[in-house]
C-alpha cells in the first residue's frame, strides 16, 4: 500500500497555522469582542484598516458574511446588485443575498471573470416601478471561478469611478486580494479610495485558520458591528484567531509569489496533455481547466488524481481546479506534475 502523505490541492483554505503562528495566538491578549474589549481584535481591526486606507474593520468568521454584511449595508430590499457571471456572492454564498438583504443580483458577462465599464452601464436599470433599483457594484479580485484572473488599479479606478458617477455604492470581494498584488506591486492603500467597503479572507493563501476582515469608514464599519451581531457572528475571546490574522498580514504577503510559481509548474505541466482542452489565463494561485470529452471527465480525473495521493476538485462536468498555497511544497507540486504528464490521453 502506498503510504504517501496526500499532496492537498483542493483549496488554500486548507492550511494548518506555521509554529510562528500558533505561539503568536498562544500568547494572544484577549477580552469580550461583543464589548468591543478584545484588544488583539481592535489591533488587527485597525491594521487592516490602514493597509487599505479604510478609517476602521471588522473581524469576522468568514468571508461569505463579510461579503452578506456589505450587501445589507448597501442595499435596501427591492435593490438589485450587479457582479460578473463567476462572481462568488451569486455563485457560492447559498443565495444569502436574497435571505438577508431582499435584494436581487443581475449577472454581467465578463471576459474570463473581468468586466468594463460598457458592462456595468448596459446593467443599471431605468428608472420604472416594475424594476428592481441598480444600488451597488461587487468586484472580486483575484476572480476564483474565472481561475484567479485579476483586476490591476488602473481597471478598477475606471470601473469604481464610473459606477459612483451612477449614484451606485462599490464593494470589493478581496478574498484573495493580496494575491492580486502580489502580482500588480500596487499598493493595497490605494485601493480604499476606490470603495466604500472591501473584504479580504485572512484564511485563504495567507494562511490563518478562520476568519476574513471587513474595512469601510467608521459610520459603516460601526453599523457592520451590528449587522454581524444580527447575523449570529458576535464573538466573545477572539483575540486568539485574531493573532493568528494579525501574524498572517504582517508576515505570509510576500509570501504569496511562491504560490504562483507553483500554480505556473502546474499549468506548465498540463499544457502538455493533450487532454487539456483550455486552462483559464489566471497568474495567481489558482489553475482552473478543461478537459476533452474524449479523454475523461472531471469526476475521473480527480479520482485519478486521488489514487495518486492528490486531491483536487471538479469544478463542471468537464472542469477541474488546482489551488496551490503555504502547506504544499515545489517538490510536492513537481509530484503532480509527473502523475499529469503520464495521464496521457
Amino acid at each position: 500500500m502506498n503510504n504517501d502523505p496526500m499532496i492537498n490541492l483542493l483549496s488554500d483554505t486548507v492550511t494548518k497555522p506555521t509554529p510562528a503562528m500558533r505561539e503568536a495566538m498562544f500568547s494572544a491578549e484577549v477580552g469580550d469582542d461583543v464589548f468591543q474589549q478584545d484588544p488583539t481584535a481592535l489591533k488587527l481591526e485597525s491594521y487592516a484598516a490602514d493597509l487599505l486606507g479604510m478609517e476602521a474593520g471588522l473581524f469576522c468568521p468568514s468571508g461569505v458574511m463579510a461579503n452578506q454584511i456589505a450587501i445589507h449595508l448597501h442595499t435596501k430590499p427591492l435593490d438589485e446588485v450587479i457582479c460578473d457571471k463567476t462572481a462568488h456572492i451569486y455563485n457560492y454564498e447559498a443565495g444569502a443575498w436574497a435571505m438577508h438583504s431582499g435584494v436581487s443580483i443581475k449577472l454581467l458577462e465578463g471576459i474570463d471573470g473581468i468586466i468594463d465599464v460598457d458592462d456595468i452601464r448596459a446593467a443599471i436599470q431605468p428608472q420604472f416601478d416594475w424594476l428592481p433599483k441598480t444600488s451597488l457594484l461587487v468586484l472580486e479580485n483575484t476572480c476564483n471561478k474565472a481561475g484567479g484572473t485579476h483586476y490591476n488599479l488602473e481597471q478598477i479606478r475606471k470601473l469604481t469611478s464610473f459606477a459612483q458617477t451612477q449614484g451606485l455604492k462599490r464593494h470589493l470581494d478581496g478574498a484573495r486580494l493580496f494575491n492580486a498584488l502580489c502580482i500588480t506591486g500596487e499598493s493595497p492603500k490605494e485601493y480604499g479610495p476606490c470603495f466604500d467597503t472591501i473584504s479580504f479572507c485572512l484564511s485563504k493563501g495567507l494562511g490563518a485558520p478562520v476568519g476574513s476582515i471587513l474595512v469601510g469608514t467608521n459610520e459603516s464599519i460601526r453599523e457592520a458591528r451590528r449587522v454581524r451581531k444580527a447575523l449570529g457572528g458576535g464573538m466573545r475571546q477572539i483575540g486568539f484567531l485574531a493573532a493568528a490574522g494579525l501574524h498572517a498580514l504582517r508576515h505570509h504577503r510576500d509570501r504569496l509569489s511562491e504560490d504562483h510559481k507553483k500554480a505556473d509548474m502546474l499549468r506548465n505541466s498540463l499544457a502538455k496533455n493533450e487532454g487539456v482542452s483550455r486552462i483559464k489565463p489566471g497568474k495567481s494561485n489558482i489553475v482552473i481547466f478543461d478537459l476533452e470529452s474524449s479523454y475523461m471527465s472531471a469526476a475521473d480525473f480527480v479520482e485519478n488524481l486521488n489514487e495518486h495521493h492528490v486531491l483536487c476538485a471538479a469544478f463542471g462536468p468537464q472542469t477541474v481546479r488546482f489551488v496551490t498555497h503555504m502547506d504544499v511544497s515545489h517538490e510536492e507540486v513537481k509530484k503532480v506534475c509527473t502523475v499529469i504528464e503520464k495521464l496521457k490521453a
